[in-house]
């Protein structure tokens, strides 16, 4: 059997499953899309949002790039979370990372990676802020980590600045943005405590009223 055909097996047993368990899943799930969630994620195939919060279609819109950075110059990002927050009106935002971080890795590495070394000079800006925790480190995987903690914590403030987040703020739409990380070793999610739910938790420099 083919690649193909293998996949496309498995899709219609999933979707008879499916049917057997709820008869009106998918008509439900054609007729309206209300997820409260939107996932800043990484592009790991590792670390697929469904499944490792165990919700399921419909109830999470999802935006994944390299290292889960959210980027005020990436049109594609902030596309995402224009339309999540202003017109599906999610509730929460999670931006989550992973350990063992490719990306995050790589950014610590002195050599060119190609196209995406541009990419991972946003890492690398992190990585010189906090150069003396990092350094501090001497174990290479606990640094990676430790970056990667780093990381997520980042993303957060940079969504916290943007002006769809602070306008739907201003008008009193209830949104907290959440800085998660997620072990791959374990399947364990761990909150890092950075929540942000409302403009004055923002230095006033990045408020837009």
């Amino acid at each position: 059997m083919s690649f193909k055909d293998q996949v496309f097996q498995r899709n219609r047993e999933w979707a008879d499953s499916v049917n057997r368990e709820d008869p009106d899943f998918f008509a439900h799930l054609a007729a309206q899309q209300k997820p409260e969630v939107l996932w800043i994620g990484c592009s790991d195939s590792r670390v697929p949002a469904n499944q490792i919060t165990g919700m399921m279609p419909g109830e999470v819109f999802v935006h994944r790039n390299i290292a889960n950075l959210v980027l005020h110059t990436d049109m594609n990002c902030q596309s995402v979370v224009q339309f999540a927050v202003a017109v599906l009106k999610v509730k929460h935002v999670i931006i989550c990372g992973h350990y063992g971080c490719g990306g995050v890795k790589a950014s610590l590495e002195s050599r060119d990676h190609g196209l995406i070394h541009n990419w991972l000079r946003n890492i690398k800006d992190i990585y010189q802020i906090n150069a003396s925790i990092i350094d501090g480190i001497d174990d290479p995987e606990q640094k990676v980590d430790r970056l990667c903690e780093l990381n997520v914590m980042t993303q957060v403030k940079n969504l916290a600045h943007s002006s769809t987040v602070q306008n739907a703020w201003a008008n009193g739409q209830p949104l907290t943005i959440h800085g998660w990380i997620y072990s791959i070793r374990d399947g364990l999610l761990k909150d890092l405590e950075v929540d942000v739910s409302r403009s004055e938790d923002v230095p006033s420099v990045f408020r837009t009223a």
